[in-house]
């Protein structure tokens, strides 16, 4: 019983009967012990790394339909932006699902590969000594990078900003035309081009995510009669919702707020109106052209920055 060791196996034993050959009873023995654990190993790992990702893209998906009931459960988003909140949905489902199966499928693959070389009698140490020698070198001088990737892989699974938002990330302020795991690409006004690194993003501000808000602050004479400006604006915005063109832009009817600030200068009425996505600034000059012919019309004087109203003409 030499053959097949001093605590042979089933396989080795039944060889050996059989063939009466300590090179077949061998045989039978490596076959049954090392190729058939590296076997089993791969199809442990194949099993493995199949159910993580299925495990990973149904909770991409359920992180989907959440994102969009949320959307339908917004009436201002159910006009125009429910199609495109659900067609960045589904892009950000098929990049989370993505990033997160390839990280998934890595892990796997390396722990398969350790056991397998384990089963062949490699010795990991000098390996694993080196690899961790590798890691520490590699963890210092990526840790940008590193902080780069998880910020984007949070940008991306919380929704923070997508492609066609207007946001303002501190370093600048623009619209979106590129986010990567890597970093954000924005074109400001000026249409200078802006590379923003996700791990320098401490706060990000999204102006035209589901609905915008157009705010306007109109100033008038501190003398002024507040219950007739209050009226001219107030009718300036119920034209507006009337308008074909404008009004298809609004999500509601303005709201007029009261005096918003009162100093030497003059006395500050505010209005606000919601928006489509991005439609605020255009909606605010639309209507800051509109409430100055109007106000100027009844006669309201407004002030001048020197300190000297401007007085409609007799």
């Amino acid at each position: 019983m030499q053959t097949c060791g001093t605590s042979p196996s089933w396989w080795c034993e039944r060889a050996l009967d059989l063939t009466n050959s300590a090179t077949a009873a061998e045989v039978v023995d490596w076959v049954t012990r090392t190729p058939l654990r590296i076997l089993l190993i791969v199809v442990l790992a194949w099993l493995a790394n199949r159910t993580a990702r299925r495990l990973v893209t149904r909770a991409a998906e359920r992180a989907r339909l959440a994102a969009l009931e949320g959307t339908r459960d917004d009436e201002r988003s159910e006009r125009d932006g429910a199609v495109v909140a659900a067609n960045r949905a589904d892009a950000r489902a098929r990049t989370v699902t993505d990033v997160l199966g390839s990280l998934t499928s890595a892990v796997v693959v390396i722990i398969a590969t350790l056991m397998i070389l384990g089963e062949l009698n490699i010795n990991l140490g000098p390996l694993l000594a080196g690899a961790g020698v590798a890691g520490v070198a590699l963890g210092f001088g990526a840790q940008s990078l590193v902080r780069d990737l998880l910020a984007g892989l949070f940008v991306l699974i919380e929704d923070q900003y997508g492609v066609g938002d207007v946001v303002d990330v501190g370093p600048a302020v623009g619209t979106v035309e590129r986010v990567t795991l890597r970093s954000t690409r924005l074109r400001d006004v000026a249409g200078t081009v802006w590379h923003v690194p996700n791990g320098e993003i401490v706060r990000a501000g999204n102006k035209s995510q589901r609905f915008s808000r157009a705010l306007i602050d109109v100033t008038v004479a501190n003398d002024a009669d507040l219950t007739k400006v209050e009226e001219v604006v107030g009718s300036v915005g119920s034209e507006l919702v009337e308008d074909e063109i404008w009004g298809s832009r609004l999500l509601g009817a303005p709201t007029l707020l009261g005096v918003q600030a009162l100093d030497g200068l003059g006395t500050t009425v505010r209005l606000v109106v919601d928006t489509e996505p991005a439609s605020q600034w255009a909606v605010e000059r639309e209507l800051r052209s509109r409430l100055r012919g109007r106000l100027l019309e009844a006669g309201i004087v407004l002030p001048h920055s020197t300190g000297a109203p401007i007085r409609p003409v007799q």
